[in-house]
């Protein structure tokens, strides 16, 4: 049986955010993998956060390793990432939209950290210039086994049934997924020509609909811009990972001039 493709994909609502007028740059960043055992990544994140010269910062999904639950964010590391969002956003304004390993992040969260919520999509006005923004994972239409997967872990039943779990069942449970997910890739032999880019068509017919010619999304690790149709571009959000052998991150930066890829801003003082 054929897997879904462009034309089994329903078109979703576009969340409208226009920015301030008095804004000078907003920053994107995804793919953070926030974890206590990543001290270098978190040092980095929070230094950006809280010194970038950037109005806003929109956080594109993943900015944790994993988020079982609102109720976790008094555990001492997430404690330190509430307490960092917090105070950043006492300084600019912070979006967050939910990524693949974060996406049950809800209200009590937002609300402690002081983040604006980012539906996925949303069309980001801001200079006479629109961009869609999406995390990008709905739109990987040839990884048919994670798009099953997806339909039930964003299903209202699934993450009832899951939330009503004890914490420690939760963790282990989600520590079990990645394991999974861990495997399936070193058995993919880590190339990632192998792991499943957004579908050009549905990308470009979202982008059509919404009736812009970019996307910024993250999730497939593959930073960069590319043209994905005559008129229709996307630009792609490097992961963060400064505790590796191959330490990478960057943020991808809107003002009035355009996009441009920079590093993330380092603590003053």
């Amino acid at each position: 049986m054929a897997g879904p493709g462009p034309a089994r994909l329903a078109l979703p609502a576009f969340y409208e955010f226009v920015a301030p007028d008095d804004w000078r740059a907003v920053d994107f960043i995804s793919d953070l993998h926030l974890d206590a055992s990543l001290p270098r990544t978190f040092d980095a994140w929070a230094a950006h956060l809280l010194h970038t010269p950037a109005d806003a910062v929109f956080l594109l999904g993943d900015l944790f390793e994993v988020w079982v639950g609102d109720d976790a964010r008094d555990a001492a590391f997430e404690r330190r990432c509430v307490d960092v969002m917090a105070e950043a956003s006492t300084r600019r304004s912070l979006a967050f939209m939910a990524g693949n390993r974060d996406f049950l992040l809800g209200a009590e969260m937002r609300e402690a950290c002081g983040l604006l919520p980012l539906p996925d999509p949303t069309r980001l006005t801001a200079w006479d210039r629109s961009l869609l923004l999406t995390h990008g994972d709905a739109l990987c239409l040839a990884d048919t086994e994670y798009q099953h997967l997806r339909t039930l872990l964003r299903s209202a039943r699934w993450q009832s049934d899951f939330l009503a779990l004890p914490l420690v069942e939760r963790r282990r449970q989600a520590a079990s997924m990645r394991h999974q997910s861990d495997l399936r890739r070193r058995a993919a032999g880590h190339a990632m020509e192998l792991w499943a880019d957004v579908d050009a068509a549905a990308a470009v017919s979202w982008m059509h609909a919404a009736g812009v010619a970019e996307m910024v999304h993250g999730h497939t690790h593959r930073p960069g811009s590319s043209t994905l149709a005559p008129g229709f571009k996307r630009h792609v959000l490097t992961d963060w990972d400064l505790d590796g052998a191959a330490p990478r991150a960057e943020v991808l930066r809107l003002t009035r001039d355009g996009l441009a890829r920079v590093a993330p801003t380092e603590r003053s003082g």
